[in-house]
């Protein structure tokens, strides 16, 4: 994907605590648009929030705005006909990225997944982070609700976004190039916004890059959200380095996890990181989906990049990164919050049951993983594809007529 994105100054960034406070940001950006929407995510649930998202697309396609949404060909799957059907023949473009058939009913295409999760609104407004449209993302409602984060940002970094969401289906011919914005974003605060994404081709690991940058550069304190927590070893040494330097780290990890596997090989490491000066809590009250962090008193990042092989090194993803001293006060006392409310400390006695088993685990699963994106492209060489789809309804008429 041929883009380069710099920091971009005079952005207002606003952050969005679970799916709550992000649906009601995007749904009423969406109600007011007046030329364009892009969506870009990796799953879309036909449930409460699905069906809010449809409609309120659905009025503005009757407004004669352009929208094109873009879904994952694994996340959102088994997204029903009806539900299609309505979106493509009210003239809005549904692009699917790289769908594949089942084989025994099952999905196969589970690596190089489009997982950035972006909403641009006619050039003006835009929304990054890891909620997905699907009520599992509404923790004041349902007990296993994610809590999970967003940035809604103005300013000239929203150009960036919009490129980055057009660069997609532009390499993939799904469209020849959007449509010029009537007026470009005019200044709106004081935060330096910079978006990183990650791909499989230029990008692979601007995402990382930027991480590495601030745990090198912390000096007093770093705090970290993830709800898919085992990190590169280059990401792994510079914690380590951090922590011996006097820099107090903590990690907030999943202690209600939605799949329990991705739990086992972040507990796997416990005990090392303790013996590092690092300090871990797990989030206990829902399903911890969140990708965020601060460092010292200005830079925070928030995103879809979990910090683990497929994020690092197969995903699709974007995130934002941002230098502001207010947004990063704001989730420092969120996060400081949570831990006191929410959240179980992780001490050598816990992370030392089943060190017996842990230990070889985390020697085979570490070194494995490590190795696993390079083990990936032993395979035969794959391109992703994405399919437009066509209106349904005239398909069926068209069999009618010929029948």
């Amino acid at each position: 994907m041929l883009v380069n994105f710099q920091w971009t100054e005079s952005n207002e960034a606003e952050l969005l605590i679970n799916g709550s406070q992000y649906f009601n940001s995007v749904f009423d950006c969406i109600r007011s648009a007046r030329e364009e929407v892009l969506i870009e995510t990796f799953i879309i649930f036909n449930d409460e929030v699905g069906q809010e998202l449809k409609e309120a697309l659905l009025d503005a396609a009757a407004r004669q705005v352009r929208i094109d949404v873009t879904v994952d060909g694994y996340g959102t799957a088994d997204l029903d006909n009806d539900y299609i059907t309505e979106l493509i023949d009210a003239g809005i473009h549904l692009h699917v990225y790289d769908p594949k058939p089942r084989l025994f009913g099952m999905r196969t295409n589970l690596f190089r997944r489009l997982h950035r999760k972006i909403v641009v609104v006619d050039g003006d407004v835009a929304f990054i982070g890891g909620i997905n449209f699907g009520a599992d993302h509404l923790p004041d409602k349902y007990v296993m609700g994610k809590q999970d984060y967003g940035l809604r940002v103005r300013g000239p970094i929203v150009m960036d976004i919009r490129d980055a969401a057009g660069a997609l289906l532009v390499e993939h011919q799904a469209v020849q190039g959007l449509p010029q914005i009537r007026a470009l974003p005019s200044p709106a605060g004081s935060a330096a916004i910079r978006l990183a994404i990650r791909d499989n081709s230029l990008h692979r690991n601007d995402i990382e890059e930027h991480y590495l940058q601030a745990f090198r550069s912390a000096k007093s304190h770093l705090v970290i959200a993830n709800a898919y927590f085992f990190p590169s070893y280059r990401l792994f040494h510079e914690l380590r380095n951090a922590a011996r330097r006097g820099v107090n780290v903590t990690l907030i990890l999943q202690g209600r996890p939605d799949m329990p596997w991705a739990r086992m090989f972040s507990s796997s490491l416990y005990s090392y990181m303790l013996q590092q000066g690092i300090s871990i809590f797990e989030y206990t009250e829902h399903p911890l989906h969140g990708k965020i962090a601060i460092v010292d008193h200005e830079w925070s990042t928030v995103g879809s990049s979990n910090l683990d092989p497929l994020s690092l090194s197969l995903n699709l993803e974007a995130n934002l990164f941002v230098c502001d001293a207010g947004l990063n006060q704001q989730i420092h006392k969120h996060l400081s919050e949570l831990i006191e409310s929410n959240c179980k400390r992780i001490t050598t006695e816990v992370a030392e049951k089943g060190r017996w088993w842990r230990a070889p685990l985390m020697f085979v699963s570490f070194h494995f993983l490590r190795h696993f994106p390079r083990r990936m492209g032993w395979l035969p060489a794959h391109v992703a594809r994405m399919e437009t789809l066509a209106p349904r309804s005239r398909k069926h008429k068209h069999k009618r007529a010929e029948e």
